[in-house]
């Protein structure tokens, strides 16, 4: 006799076959809801913005890092910003200074997108996420700015002997203002800083640029030779003044010494004198002619002449004392 068991009827799982069964779409469960949750995941880094678009339009801006949600495509898409320092050259512009000079004006912008997102919705607009063109049009207006910038100022403003003549931060600041406006509201973009990265002069300018820092210099020099001359001459003036001083001192001294001396000399000869006016009368006799005649010296006169007849008389009085 067959009886039917369980396992022996095909139309109907088990248990076990059941619970088999569950699992799988369980698993399978998950496995869809692991991949809706991933599409709808968006992973924010540091320094780039992501834009969220729905069927095309742009609906949100994220811009802190981290992560975000959207909805799975086709609903909805994400589009990556990058928001990193950039920046470009214009290359050697020919532009002309205030007095008509050419010059040679290589400029550098640096540039980015701000995170914010009206600037991040209006730079995916004009240039379709693309930085390079960004770039490009960055570069045109830098080259027009500089036309413009450059005829507001001198030569010697650029280039000058004298540092504090030279208004280099004037020129890229203004040359700034003309470039910056114009990009945060076209494009999106916040042009950071610009400077001048090489500067050069054509034969004609070099040649005007070199005569007139000659002039400089040459008029430098003038003013520089006036002055030490101007300064010698003071010198010269206070050393005469205390030469004078000091001369006019010495001879003051001097005056007293011989004073002195003369007084001193005049006693003696009064001493002398009174002990023995006749030895007086020769021994100054003997100096004067000491003093007229000299070892090779040849005179005519008479004996019996002053100072000279005591060479042959003799001392007066015989050498006594006069009464």
């Amino acid at each position: 006799m067959l009886t039917n068991t369980p396992s022996d009827n095909l139309g109907t799982p088990t248990r076990d076959e059941q619970v088999k069964i569950m699992l799988r779409i369980g698993v399978a469960a998950l496995i869809l809801l692991a991949a809706i949750a991933a599409a709808c995941i968006v992973m924010v880094p540091a320094g780039e913005a992501i834009v969220i678009t729905r069927f095309g339009n742009p609906v949100r801006v994220v811009t802190r890092p981290g992560l975000a949600w959207k909805l799975p495509a086709p609903f909805e898409s994400s589009i990556p910003i990058d928001l990193r320092l950039r920046t470009t050259a214009t290359g050697l512009q020919d532009v002309g200074t205030r007095e008509g000079l050419r010059v040679l004006v290589q400029a550098y912008v640096a540039w980015q997108v701000p995170a914010d997102p009206i600037e991040v919705r209006q730079f995916l607009r004009s240039v379709r996420n693309q930085p390079d063109e960004a770039a490009r049009q960055l570069r045109s207006y830098a080259n027009a700015a500089l036309h413009i910038t450059s005829s507001n100022f001198a030569l010697s403003d650029l280039v000058n002997i004298d540092p504090k003549r030279v208004r280099l931060d004037a020129f890229e600041s203004a040359l700034r203002d003309q470039i910056a406006a114009s990009m945060q509201k076209v494009y999106g973009i916040d042009v950071r800083q610009v400077g001048i990265e090489r500067m050069t002069f054509p034969d004609e300018t070099l040649a005007a640029t070199v005569a007139r820092m000659r002039a400089e210099r040459e008029t430098d020099a003038a003013e520089r030779t006036a002055r030490g001359l101007r300064e010698a001459a003071a010198i010269r003036a206070d050393a005469d003044r205390d030469a004078r001083e000091v001369v006019a001192s010495a001879r003051e001294q001097a005056a007293h010494t011989v004073a002195d001396a003369e007084q001193a000399a005049a006693r003696v000869y009064a001493k002398a004198y009174e002990s023995d006016p006749g030895l007086y009368s020769t021994l100054r006799s003997l100096d004067s002619i000491g003093q007229m005649i000299g070892r090779n010296s040849s005179v005519v006169l008479r004996t019996d002449a002053v100072p000279f007849k005591v060479l042959v008389s003799g001392p007066e009085g015989g050498g006594k004392a006069a009464p």
